[in-house]
């Protein structure tokens, strides 16, 4: 994913916000607040033949602590035409395989329970549910669950 990416990558994202069961944010980020978030080395776009992007996939460090310096807290994102290609599986797949090549132990997500879809492409891509974080927050006046999913590195010592 470059910079040349980035109003699709936007516009992707906003539009999963604005279906209402991808994330508690309200409104895309600029890129450059995306870019610095997001790691270069584990993020990915998902592109047609003519270069357009169809999902995205990337991950943020989870905190600063170096107890924490091998968990990662990604999102991925499918354009609404273009769900039920596998894209989310392609893009889950390349992120697994950078973490896995830079020693993370932990990939995770937080997903709200209604999105049933992300559920079951997480499970297939082998995270497990860790379980419910109740009224994790506030979604347009409403608290919100979120279902915590991870998958753990078969490479950990």
């Amino acid at each position: 994913m470059t910079a040349d990416h980035a109003e699709q990558v936007l516009a992707i994202y906003q539009a999963g916000i604005d279906e209402g069961n991808a994330t508690f944010e309200t409104i895309a980020p600029t890129w450059p607040e995306f870019d610095t978030a997001k790691l270069p080395a584990h993020r990915f776009s998902a592109l047609d033949a003519d270069g357009t992007v169809l999902g995205w996939v990337a991950a943020a460090k989870v905190a600063d602590r170096c107890a924490y310096a091998g968990v990662v807290e990604h999102s991925v994102y499918v354009r609404p035409d273009a769900r039920g290609r596998a894209i989310a599986t392609t893009l889950l797949t390349a992120l697994i395989e950078s973490t896995e090549a830079a020693g993370f132990w932990t990939v995770q997500s937080g997903v709200f329970p209604e999105n049933t879809a992300s559920l079951a492409v997480h499970a297939r891509a082998g995270f497990r549910v860790i379980g419910i974080r109740e009224c994790m927050g506030r979604h347009h006046g409403v608290w919100r669950d979120t279902v915590l999913v991870e998958r753990r590195s078969p490479r950990i010592d």
